[in-house]
């Protein structure tokens, strides 16, 4: 067989660490001999008959021309209209309880409270909990509240149990996905506390992974923040 495709394959480390990419190019007009032995990884091919999709997936996607275009559900389930944030810069962050990176709660609150004093009212962390790796946000969303700030005093919004991945991910993390996606052009979100920048304007700036701390975003926001 012929092929002219770049093949990706991942594995999970036993630590539970993110999946980390095994790339294999294979050069155009190269014989393969064993085409069994190689597994594709993609996003999911939605539709508006696929089984367990979103409701209004199809729709919402087609109509979205910004992040404050949606709608996903707070702590509580109730709708939570993003255009509440039109003209603010946000970060929307895979958040979980129980990761080796949840302890960047605390610098996440502190850059959020770091910019809420110089920038009142101008910019917006939001957390979108995740149970989708390795199940490490297993509570209910009462529980991870509870947790956020007991053990973090997070002040800014974290809002109901997310998907960010597969047929039943949330509208926005699908736009956001497509808007900015990841390494060699993959779009799903590979692992808790991914970052997505949004400027003022509803669009994705920038995405950022896992290992991004917190403090080092830092510089990027003010740069939108103060821009015209």
């Amino acid at each position: 067989m012929f092929t002219d495709r770049l093949i990706i394959q991942t594995t999970r480390s036993r630590c539970g660490h993110p999946q980390v990419p095994i790339l294999s190019v294979i050069l155009p007009r190269v014989l393969t001999t064993s085409p069994a032995a190689i597994r594709f990884i993609d996003r999911p091919r939605y539709n508006s008959t696929t089984p367990g999709l979103h409701p209004n997936h199809s729709s919402i996607m087609a109509s979205a021309t910004s992040f404050f275009t949606f709608t996903p559900k707070d702590k509580k389930s109730q709708d939570y209209p993003l255009s509440q944030h039109k003209g603010k810069v946000v970060l929307a962050v895979n958040t979980a309880s129980k990761c080796g990176f949840t302890p960047q709660f605390q610098g996440l609150e502190a850059l959020y409270q770091n910019l809420q004093k110089k920038y009142p009212d101008q910019f917006i962390i939001l957390g979108f909990p995740c149970n989708q790796f390795g199940g490490q946000d297993p509570g209910s969303d009462d529980q991870i509240q509870e947790f956020c700030q007991v053990n973090y005093g997070v002040s800014f919004p974290v809002l109901g149990k997310t998907n960010v991945n597969g047929d039943k991910a949330e509208p926005v993390f699908e736009w956001l996905k497509n808007e900015k996606p990841g390494l060699l052009g993959l779009k799903r979100v590979k692992w808790n506390f991914e970052k997505f920048l949004v400027g003022k304007d509803g669009q994705v700036v920038q995405r950022y992974a896992s290992t991004t701390k917190p403090e080092s975003i830092e510089k990027d926001i003010v740069a939108l923040l103060n821009k015209e």
